[in-house]
């Protein structure tokens, strides 16, 4: 693809966590996060991105390591870039035009963190080999996995004004006994405290994009974004070589990367259009048509119905986790795998899809596994 504009490039040192280079990015979303790179629209952005618990795996770790990881850096982000002439309002458009994975990835079990954190409490840990446009491991034998790599973790600042109501909504939802985390000083980039005390947790996704866990954002697609501050203030981060749609366990395949980006701006449009989520689209399979919907698969259903036989009413949530469930008691009595490597091969290979959401009382989910996986 011919460059039409100037390039600009942002290198990090892998050997060091974010808070020794706190000039490349960020693990909080704040619109005063000042930006390190501006760039017109039509420029080439190159952003190095280190992995999303910043650093604290790597090749030798064990799963003992895996329990004293440090949840309070998640997720280092390279940014912002601030986009000339954007402004809230807009749609920017962004166009992921290549990503470079690393050659170490991990797949990790964190207690506490997960879709089934209540059915595995342990910490657990897969190491991957990256290379030839797979990955491998011996820590999960036979088994090898078709990459797409993309961001778990891309998205813009939300503007004062958002952040505001974000929080405010996220805090009444604790007080209502829910899950969520408020913003925090500890582990925070910037350190600031005027920034860190009220700066917004990069885990959830919100209007502006963020944690999306999208498999699909891989390289060729055109992601669309409201944005609410000025410039945009785009970061990225969390890379990811493969993942199950619904990343059950909490980690895909994760990895360090570099993403090579354009930016388009679409004025006014998601003003005009009352647009408040990300949008994205593609012109090519993200993975070739025959891994992207395997010809070769396993499914197991789940209904909103309980293990104890209690029927929920319209649950998908219910529905999902004994879809997994399901999986997960295949995965172990066909293929032999234990529980904690069946529960990663869901979160790196295992599609969820609602099958269906309107026979009342139960919601079908099914969870597809590909069988060309196993070698």
């Amino acid at each position: 693809m011919t460059i039409t504009g100037n390039v600009h490039r942002v290198s990090v040192d892998l050997s060091k966590p974010l808070a020794q280079e706190p000039q490349t990015g960020h693990n909080r979303w704040h619109p005063a996060i000042p930006p390190i790179v501006r760039a017109a629209p039509g420029d080439r952005v190159i952003l190095q991105t280190r992995d999303a618990v910043d650093g604290q795996i790597t090749p030798t770790s064990t799963a003992e390591d895996v329990g004293r990881v440090n949840l309070d850096v998640v997720h280092p982000l390279t940014g912002p870039v601030y986009i000339e002439g954007v402004e809230p309002g807009d749609l920017l458009e962004v166009r992921i035009v290549d990503v470079e994975p690393a050659s170490f990835g991990f797949t990790v079990q964190i207690p506490g963190f997960g879709f089934l954190r209540d059915e595995f409490p342990d910490p657990f840990i897969v190491h991957w080999q990256i290379a030839g446009g797979y990955a491998v491991s011996p820590d999960l034998p036979g088994v090898r996995i078709p990459g797409a790599p993309f961001p778990g973790t891309i998205g813009l600042a939300p503007s004062r004004e958002l952040l505001g109501r974000v929080a405010a909504r996220e805090q009444a939802l604790i007080e209502r006994g829910g899950f969520a985390l408020p913003p925090s000083t500890a582990g925070a980039v910037p350190a600031d405290p005027a920034i860190a005390a009220e700066a917004l947790r990069t885990v959830p996704p919100r209007e502006t994009a963020g944690n999306v866990d999208i498999k699909q954002l891989s390289k060729g697609v055109r992601l669309a974004i409201p944005v609410s501050e000025r410039g945009g203030l785009f970061s990225i981060g969390d890379a990811h070589f493969a993942q199950g749609d619904g990343e059950c366990c909490g980690t895909a395949i994760e990895m360090a990367a570099t993403f090579h980006l354009e930016f388009e701006v679409h004025k006014g449009v998601a003003a005009q259009r009352n647009i408040r989520d990300a949008q994205f689209a593609r012109d090519e399979y993200y993975l070739p048509p025959e891994l992207a919907a395997p010809r070769r698969f396993y499914a197991t259903t789940g209904l909103s119905v309980a293990r104890d036989g209690q029927n929920a009413s319209e649950d998908a949530t219910l529905a999902a986790r004994n879809a997994l469930l399901n999986m997960i008691d295949y995965l172990g009595y066909e293929r032999g795998l234990s529980r904690q490597q069946a529960y990663a091969l869901c979160s790196v290979a295992v599609d969820l899809k609602i099958s269906e959401l309107v026979d009342v009382p139960n919601f079908v989910v099914s969870a597809f596994l590909p069988l060309d996986i196993f070698v």
